[in-house]
């Protein structure tokens, strides 16, 4: 019994961060700072970025930020975002939240506990014996890894239904005290933004998940991720993600397929993790899809950046937006571990 996709939602904080002027708020902080700083100011140039947005202002940002303010603003911003995409992932469905069974809530940029549903839940009406399941770690992997154990909720509890609330609030973890390449490339890249979807086995379908899997790389756990120290989190980039995404990615992807019987002609459509324009050239060559197919990738990076783990999903949200051609759909994200996450989607 392949899992129905309900709705799909996204949303965005209220603080827009034009490209042009994060190079100068940048500039103001790093520059005479950091002595390769100069040298790697093309990367926001290059990053095929022109607009992102944050749960703070900048001037958030030119101040000294610890744990106690970065989860302060994670807790705030993260609960407005959890009430307004649900919301809108309810309503897309034509449910209520008391018609919800279970809560899985996917997020890596803060710490909560009680964790973001809990906080919210019982102002938006929630039942008081709706399961909660927050997940955490899974980076720009959890958008796709998200969605299939959301699946494997619904498929294991059939008529249940399932809301799925993923939220990523990147910009947190700025820190203008690190004068390193890989802050400054997060800085470049990241934003915030959330996604919530629907999963039921019965009900009108966007489209129905077929089969969901992960590959682990042994060795790469450096690759991607967070270090924790007393001011917050910071980025981990220690290597060449794209270089990566096109020699390691697709024997990952067709070992998946074969497992089920498929292989990449059997997909008709893609549906990547833009985690960067490179990430994206990257793809396209590696599952060869031909320059420049990965449009819809290319223009969510353009429009949000890189918000981790909903930005698969705001791809989605504009693919399933098309009109309806059936056909099979594979999904994949990449994310710290170094994981790839896999699904498969029928539509």
């Amino acid at each position: 019994m392949n899992p129905a996709l309900l709705s799909l939602a996204t949303a965005v904080p209220p603080h827009e961060m034009r490209t042009e002027d994060v190079i100068r708020e940048a500039t103001t902080i790093f520059s005479g700072r950091h002595m390769d700083f100069e040298r790697l100011m093309p990367v926001f140039g290059n990053s095929g970025i022109a607009m992102r947005y944050s749960v703070r202002p900048y001037s958030w940002f030119r101040q000294d930020q610890g744990w106690p303010e970065r989860t302060e603003a994670f807790i705030e911003g993260a609960s407005a975002l959890f009430r307004e995409v649900a919301a809108k992932a309810l309503a897309q469905a034509g449910l209520k939240p008391a018609d919800i069974d279970t809560i899985i809530t996917v997020s890596s940029t803060g710490v909560a506990t009680p964790s973001i549903e809990a906080r919210v839940m019982s102002g938006m009406g929630f039942p008081d014996d709706t399961r909660r399941i927050p997940v955490f770690g899974l980076g720009c992997a959890g958008g796709v890894s998200g969605l299939s154990l959301a699946a494997s909720m619904a498929r294991a509890n059939p008529g249940s239904r399932v809301l799925l609330v993923v939220i990523e609030l990147c910009t947190l973890a700025f820190r203008p005290d690190e004068m390193s390449k890989s802050n400054i490339i997060a800085t470049a890249l990241f934003g915030d933004g959330a996604a919530a979807a629907v999963l039921s086995t019965e009900g009108p379908a966007l489209g129905h998940i077929e089969h969901s899997g992960e590959h682990t790389w042994p060795g790469t756990t450096d690759v991607m991720g967070w270090r924790l120290d007393d001011q917050g989190f910071g980025a981990i980039f220690s290597r060449s993600i794209p270089d990566l995404a096109t020699t390691e990615l697709r024997p990952a992807a067709d070992l998946f397929l074969k497992r089920h019987g498929l292989t990449r002609a059997d997909m008709d459509s893609f549906c990547f993790h833009p985690g960067g324009a490179k990430v994206v050239s990257a793809l396209e060559q590696a599952f060869e899809t031909g320059d420049g197919r990965l449009e819809t990738e290319r223009k969510v990076l353009e429009g949000f950046g890189n918000m981790s783990a909903p930005t698969v999903l705001f791809v989605l949200e504009r693919e399933l937006a098309r009109p309806k051609v059936p056909g099979r759909r594979f999904i994949s994200a990449l994310g710290p571990g170094f994981t790839a996450s896999f699904i498969t989607m029928l539509h």
